[in-house]
């Protein structure tokens, strides 16, 4: 597996996931200025690893003091608005340095972003057990996810992809379909990517692909990630998952999320409340700079809502919820 970043102290550098799968090129980030940067370009995604990416560019700030690790948390969290992780791990590095003095603040916020990203690994492969245990034993299965939720968006081995590598392991995958996902192709250009990079039998397929593939009977289920979830277990994920969801209820075919706990948010009450990312329409009318569409008004959501009752199980390190069962705020979630 391949990570999407590393630190060297105090260089905090970024896989850029924009050059992928043509070239492996690193951006060194030695301020929270640049790793915000990075974030809001797509250089690093993945709610987890946005999360990770952000809590050591609030590390690199502690380093001038408190001042600047206030400001820099404040451009952190608004460079991208819809995953939580983000807020939730800039939180957590200013409540754990809130009440040390200014010669401690670096190494602090260090530690914190180390524990982070060292719980967001485990976390990974206890979502991979829980999750590939859903699968009957005895057969193989296909399966179908979007975008990307592998290793480069999570600095473990993935939350959708790592149930895809534990059932890989385990002898009970024959094959997992990935959309292109467009319009930034995180699916073609970094899911396959990293599936063709270990090995797993993978087939590559265009968004408007997925309702047939379903008819055809070819999809056992579908496993995606997700960038936040609310308390009645709502979730937000990548454009076009909710059209996977009607997909997937229209042909009776099990609809998975797998995401950790950081994920959840339990300030808001349901979907509705998630706000939804806007990003500009180059990414629509152009693909690397090169045109492909003239120019003409776009509408462009990074992400879209899947309401709970689309949703047969989230996959948490924890436990595993059932929508209509549970919801965060019946305490159940541990949160």
């Amino acid at each position: 597996m391949i990570s999407p970043f590393s630190f060297d102290d105090p260089v905090f550098t970024v896989l850029d996931q924009r050059e992928l799968p043509e070239n492996e090129v690193s951006i060194p980030c030695t301020s929270a200025d640049m790793v915000a940067d990075a974030i809001r370009t797509l250089a690093v995604r993945g709610a987890p690893a946005i999360g990770i990416a952000a809590a050591f560019g609030c590390a690199l700030a502690a380093r001038s003091g408190r001042g600047e690790l206030e400001r820099a948390s404040r451009i952190l969290v608004e460079s991208r608005p819809t995953a939580v992780n983000l807020a939730w791990a800039v939180k957590r590095v200013n409540d754990a340095v809130k009440d040390l003095p200014e010669t401690e603040l670096y190494s602090r916020a260090l530690h914190e972003a180390r524990m982070i990203w060292e719980e967001e690994k485990a976390a990974n492969e206890a979502m991979a057990n829980l999750g590939s245990g859903l699968f009957p034993e005895g057969k193989k299965h296909t399966v179908l996810t979007h975008c990307n939720a592998g290793s480069l968006a999570t600095g473990g081995i993935g939350t959708a992809l790592g149930v895809i590598r534990m059932l890989h392991a385990r002898g009970k995958l024959e094959r997992v379909y990935m959309d292109e996902t467009r319009p930034l192709l995180q699916g073609s250009r970094i899911t396959a990517y990293e599936m063709k990079r270990s090995g797993i039998p993978c087939t590559l397929i265009t968004d408007n692909m997925a309702g047939w593939l379903m008819r055809l009977r070819k999809i056992d289920a579908v496993i995606v990630g997700a960038d936040r979830i609310a308390r009645n277990l709502d979730a937000a994920n990548k454009i076009g998952t909710y059209s996977l969801a009607v997909l997937a209820k229209a042909h009776s075919i099990p609809f998975y999320i797998a995401a950790p706990l950081s994920t959840f948010d339990p300030d808001i009450e349901s979907g509705e409340e998630i706000p939804i990312e806007e990003r500009d329409a180059c990414e629509v009318r152009s693909f690397r700079g090169k045109p492909c569409a003239p120019d003409v008004e776009v509408f462009n959501p990074a992400f879209d809502m899947t309401g709970h009752e689309l949703i047969t199980a989230i996959i948490t390190e924890r436990q595993v919820f059932y929508p209509g069962e549970a919801s965060i705020h019946s305490g159940k979630a541990g949160l």
